[in-house]
């Protein structure tokens, strides 16, 4: 069926209606892991970016919010940022666009009975529901094996919901190191804070095993915006000695997630980190000095999308993926695509959730196809006015690459 000026519009709502979606990178976590999965009004109330805007119009003290309970802390966050002035940040417009969709009624503005239809609900059912309404077939985790309470999951557990795949978290292994290696000895891995040969096949062996035991897709790691790679630093041997040769071995990607300045504001605990700009030549060391190596990447700074995109022509093992964190608002995800498709085509990863509460899939799937169908919307019509033929299975194609088949071929490459 040939798509053309007059039905282009209705046949890409459709498909990115109809379109299963892979998303990439998110903190959420299977039924399995009970209280680690996060669901519900108030967790989506007390989300560390609504707290962080919280203390934008408050005088509470820190110390003061953080020692109530969750239910205490969301009628806080729901009174000021909902119902004494409009709720105009894309994090408070998620919350709505997710009760919505969930059937709610949100101009009732009534928390009571949003707290009610969650309570009527068991946490399966509920994510049932989530998956079903955000179009979401796959959830990649993040899975740290440093974590003690998810630990004990994955080490008495043996079967996980099959929609929630694994990927083995490593941050405080490069990091803080000689945590690490503490928290390795325990588990029964002689790593050394010296990091000499034995050290390293300690740290390799360690990585194998935990990949292999969540049969994990892609080892990731958030790092500082000052990364460097090539340096010899602990970070960059870490990299080069024990993280590449077992994601080569293991034909896994190692993603990168580069600029994160933590804890700018301690007190704010998870809500207290901000953002910093990059030194791209750190990807492009990687790329270049290890081909045989799949790099998944994305940046946190706006100042670093361009470059980024540059690289990304450069290096066919490198897969740019994402607004994450701070660029994650609708101005931006736009912006950033747009300079994406028109320097790489459909060949990068546009967007993943991030989330931490399982609602927020809703909000954020629903947000992001509004975005990316409208540049692939001016995008299709430049080719209709060259007189290009398209048709409606090569549109459910590219939306289909978009969404998630990108990610399973470079994950498959």
């Amino acid at each position: 069926m040939l798509v053309n000026s007059g039905n282009l519009r209705e046949a890409l709502r459709e498909e990115l209606a109809a379109v299963k979606i892979t998303d990439i990178h998110t903190h959420l976590f299977a039924p399995e892991f009970g209280d680690l999965c996060l669901w519900g009004v108030d967790e989506l109330l007390t989300y560390h970016y609504l707290v962080a805007e919280f203390f934008r119009w408050t005088r509470m003290g820190y110390g003061e919010f953080f020692s109530l309970g969750k239910g205490a802390q969301a009628d806080l966050t729901w009174e000021e940022l909902f119902l004494n002035r409009s709720p105009m940040s894309e994090a408070q417009r998620g919350v709505l666009t997710a009760l919505n969709a969930l059937g709610l009624d949100v101009g009732a503005r009534d928390l009571k009975a949003y707290r009610a239809f969650f309570d009527g609900l068991s946490r399966e059912e509920f994510i049932d529901l989530v998956l079903e309404l955000s179009g979401v077939e796959c959830v990649v985790m993040t899975n740290d094996p440093f974590d003690l309470v998810e630990r004990k999951v994955w080490e008495s557990t043996t079967t996980i919901d099959s929609r929630f795949r694994g990927a083995l978290r490593v941050d405080v292994l490069l990091n803080d190191f000689p945590h690490a290696c503490r928290l390795m000895l325990e588990q029964g891995y002689e790593a050394e804070e010296s990091l000499g040969p034995k050290s390293i096949g300690e740290v390799q062996r360690f990585l194998r095993e935990w990949l292999e035991r969540i049969s994990g897709l892609y080892l990731a790691a958030s790092l500082p915006a000052g990364f460097r790679a090539g340096d010899g630093s602990v970070r960059a041997r870490l990299i080069e000695e024990c993280i590449l040769p077992v994601c080569e071995e293991a034909n896994v990607p190692l993603a990168l997630m580069i600029g994160a300045k933590r804890q700018v504001n301690p007190k704010l605990r998870l809500a207290g980190d901000s953002v910093g700009k990059g030194d791209i030549a750190a990807v492009e060391y990687l790329c270049a000095r290890y081909p045989q190596n799949k790099f998944l990447v994305t940046m946190l700074s706006r100042e670093n999308q361009h470059e980024l995109a540059i690289t990304a022509r450069k290096f066919p093992n490198l897969l740019i993926f994402g607004c994450w964190w701070f660029l994650n608002n609708p101005s931006l995800v736009e912006e950033i695509t747009r300079m994406r498709m028109e320097t790489l085509g459909l060949a990068f990863i546009p967007q993943h959730s991030d989330a931490r509460v399982v609602e927020q899939l809703i909000y954020k799937w629903k947000h992001a196809k509004e975005v990316v169908g409208k540049v692939l919307y001016d995008k299709y019509s430049d080719l209709l006015a060259a007189n290009w033929t398209l048709t409606r299975e090569e549109l459910a194609r590219d939306v289909q690459a978009l969404f998630g088949g990108n990610f399973w071929r470079f994950i498959k490459k």
